[in-house]
């Protein structure tokens, strides 16, 4: 299937919409998702589609706290600088968090970390894409697409197994 269409599926998080196009991923939005687009850009629904399942079943297991990493074909939209921060995203560790400027400085670009916020707040990929584990300069929870609760909640589900793997 090459044309982009979608599905939705309940979760811990609640419901997520699984955007697919082609043999890649290009989103997963959260219910109430703050950035993203009108749903008549989704495509049609498709409930039987075997990458949509791998999806689901990986974030079930994510949720779970029985996966820590995720083995999937991301093909997200962005500019160039937003898909230069996704890809920074992708190499922050499970249970750990960077602040936008220190995401800004692995990326090249120290004195950028308001504008790694915004591709930051762009990620389309929620979760699988970690943005939830960027934070403020001073620790504080700063914004998330789809709500400071759901991200603290995936911050702590990352630090309880993240911490049950070391003992």
């Amino acid at each position: 299937m090459n044309k982009r269409h979608h599905l939705i599926k309940g979760t811990l998080i609640g419901d997520v919409t699984i955007v697919l196009e082609g043999d890649g991923l290009v989103a997963v939005y959260m219910t109430e998702h703050r950035h993203a687009p009108d749903r008549s850009t989704f495509g049609p629904v498709v409930e039987d589609d075997a990458l949509a399942e791998t999806v689901e079943i990986q974030l079930r297991a994510y949720l779970a706290g029985e996966r820590d990493d995720f083995d999937l074909p991301l093909a997200p939209h962005g500019t160039p600088f937003q898909q230069k921060v996704w890809q920074a995203l992708l190499q922050i560790p499970y249970g750990e968090t960077v602040t936008y400027g220190e995401l800004a400085a692995r990326i090249g670009s120290p004195a950028a970390s308001r504008a790694v916020g915004l591709a930051n707040g762009r990620n389309p990929i929620s979760v699988i894409v970690p943005c939830h584990r960027v934070i403020g300069a001073d620790g504080s929870l700063t914004g998330y697409g789809g709500g400071l609760e759901r991200k603290q909640a995936l911050l702590e589900l990352e630090r309880e197994h993240a911490a049950a793997t070391l003992v």
